[in-house]
């Protein structure tokens, strides 16, 4: 994979030429995540009950809005018994209340290693009919997509523990409860709610609760624009600072697109698809003098899906950490579920794309999202972690096996619920590509060292399929019954996409 790093410095020296001889911007690392950034909503606060506006309409009259996260501390819903004046600290929330308006929320905590046993539940109103939902779950575990321990991303500081995020649409009001509860009471509350509550038994919820509400934002910020929209403090900014800020976001965007220059041109939104012979041929005249006569005589790598970049679904590339982070090559595929719920349309997925990203940088404080690719259940794929599509990009997904591997993450739940036949396809065809990159079998077994999970001790070598599900690193329930099922069929046409 030489000739692709090779070719990219160059092209990365050219673009760094082009950009204007401003002053270096501040690094752009992820901060920590506010108590509060209610107040970077462009958009204004509603009104309690139905709105009486159209969102097209809402929207046509509304500046420009490149996303915001509203931060809502959690507050006790009960009393202890044995104590009437003091709070119980098994059962917090917050009340039904108006909110700027939002799209995905998760609640996040201090404590990255602590972990929340219980439930949670929300309900929302919709912000075209004022119309509350019923309650839904929030999935609570979720520390086992993560970067692996003793990571610098995992010990930066700015890392909280969180719950899976939920997609819920436009909204523009929340009420949210937490209960704690034995663990052994949990996977029964997830699906049957008896009534019946032993407080006393349960552990105590993990200091520092919030409600994190994300708002994705219209689409990637135009030059010039902040990271976080605007801000009272940003109408007092210097020139100069502005001209810093505008710098340092269109070095970000080009540093993105960039990486992936070998594939399509500067700026694209999305990578073309390749069939057989063309792929072959790029893969051959990118790694010249690298491969043996076996792999020049016969490669085995899949077509070239048609890949839509960060720039396609409109990443604000000023919220990640500025720079890239590789491992040595790609020897497995974990394949995730994002766990945040299957109500949403293909035509929404640049924007709960959007949402997931910033809620993994400025929620959980993880310096891109965490997934290298994304897939919707309209069967298209989409970039994830930026560093390049055809890269051993390291990512944040599968804690314990992040290295020499990559993660797929098929944006939905399927626990209960069957994948889409062309999720399943897509998984196949991209695994079929960026495996064969690496020359390695998608129906073939390999062996990863884990850096420690609650399956495999530190230092242990494991042997796990080429294309395996996030279970098989980690004790944990994803990628979802339904999805773990399909893998064996991915496999198979991801090797007959092969060739072999």
């Amino acid at each position: 994979m030489r000739g692709f790093l090779v070719s990219s410095i160059g092209v990365t020296c050219a673009a760094a030429l082009a950009l204007p001889l401003t002053p270096p911007a501040v690094a752009t690392t992820a901060r920590p995540v506010p108590t509060t950034e209610a107040a970077t909503a462009a958009r204004p606060a509603p009104h309690a009950g139905t709105p009486d506006t159209t969102v097209a309409g809402r929207r046509a009259a509304e500046p420009y809005a490149p996303g915001s996260t509203q931060s809502l501390p959690l507050e006790p819903l009960t009393r202890n018994r044995a104590v009437p004046t003091a709070p119980d600290a098994h059962e917090q929330g917050v009340p039904r209340r108006p909110v700027r308006h939002f799209s995905l929320l998760g609640v996040v905590w201090d404590d990255p290693e602590a972990e929340l046993h219980g439930r949670v539940q929300v309900r929302t109103r919709a912000a075209a009919t004022g119309t509350w939902s019923g309650w839904q779950d929030v999935e609570t575990h979720n520390a086992d997509h993560a970067a692996d321990r003793g990571t610098p991303e995992s010990t930066s500081g700015r890392v909280r523990g969180s719950t899976a995020p939920l997609w819920v649409g436009d909204s523009d009001g929340v009420e949210l409860r937490v209960r704690s509860q034995p663990e052994r009471a949990e996977a029964a509350s997830a699906h049957h709610d008896t009534g019946t509550r032993n407080l006393a038994a349960a552990p105590p919820l993990p200091y520092g609760l919030r409600l994190e509400l994300v708002d994705p934002g219209d689409d990637a910020p135009p030059p010039g624009a902040s990271a976080d929209g605007p801000r009272t403090a940003d109408l007092a900014e210097t020139s100069a600072a502005a001209e810093a800020s505008a710098a340092a976001a269109a070095s970000a965007a080009a540093e993105a697109s960039v990486v992936n220059a070998d594939l399509a041109p500067l700026d694209a939104i999305e990578i073309p698809a390749l069939n057989s012979a063309e792929t072959e041929q790029e893969f051959l005249a990118l790694n010249a003098g690298e491969l043996t006569e076996q792999q020049q005589a016969r490669p085995y790598v899949g077509p070239r899906p048609r890949v839509v970049t960060r720039r396609g679904w409109g990443a604000n590339e000023g919220l990640r950490e500025r720079g890239f982070r590789y491992t040595k090559k790609v020897k497995a595929a974990f394949v995730h579920h994002t766990a945040s719920g299957n109500n949403y349309r293909c035509s929404q997925v640049p924007s709960l794309i959007r949402s997931i990203y910033r809620y993994h940088v400025k929620s959980m404080g993880w310096r891109d999202i965490g997934y290298n690719f994304v897939i919707d259940k309209c069967g298209k794929i989409y970039e994830g972690r930026a560093g390049g599509v055809a890269r051993p990009v390291l990512g944040a997904h599968t804690l314990g096996f992040n290295n020499n591997s990559m993660g797929i993450a098929v944006l939905g739940s399927y626990g209960a619920k069957k994948p889409s036949s062309a999720a399943v396809k897509a998984i196949a065809r991209l695994t079929a590509w960026k495996l064969g990159l690496y020359g390695m079998n998608p129906r073939g077994k390999t062996y990863l060292k884990s850096a420690g999970s609650n399956l495999h001790r530190k230092g242990k070598k494991v042997r796990l399929n080429v294309i395996s599900g996030h279970r098989d690193g980690f004790r944990t329930s994803c990628p979802g019954r339904k999805l773990y099922g399909k893998l064996g069929s991915a496999r198979s046409n991801a090797a007959r996409y092969q060739g072999r």
